[in-house]
C-alpha cells in the first residue's frame, strides 16, 4: 500500500479506557488526521472505534490508540478490517 489507499479498520480497545476521556480524545485525534468513522463505549468496559481514511492516517491512529489519553491504561488493541456505511465525519456514538 502506498499510504494513499483508503482503509477501514474496526478497533476494540481494552483496559482502563472508560471514564478517562478516551472517546473525546479519539474524536479529536481522528479529526486531526482527517479520518471518518466513530467511537463508542461498550457495556463490557471496552471502547470500540471505526477508522476510515488514508492507509497511513489509519495506521497512525491505531498506534496512538495503544496509549490513548493520559488517564487511560490500554491493555490491548484488537483490530479487524471493516466495511459498510461510514459517516462523512468522525462522531461519538452511544454506548452499546
Amino acid at each position: 500500500m502506498t499510504g494513499t489507499e483508503r482503509t477501514a479498520i474496526r478497533a476494540r480497545i481494552h483496559g482502563k479506557v472508560q471514564g478517562v476521556w478516551y472517546r473525546g480524545w479519539t474524536e479529536e485525534q481522528a479529526n486531526r488526521l482527517g479520518l471518518f468513522g466513530w467511537v463508542r463505549n461498550r457495556e463490557d468496559g471496552t471502547v470500540e472505534a471505526l477508522f476510515v481514511g488514508p492507509d497511513a492516517a489509519v495506521k497512525t491512529m491505531l498506534v496512538m490508540c495503544h496509549d490513548g489519553p493520559p488517564a487511560a491504561v490500554v491493555d490491548k488493541v484488537e483490530t479487524e478490517p471493516a466495511d459498510g456505511i461510514v459517516p462523512r465525519r468522525f462522531e461519538v456514538k452511544p454506548t452499546v
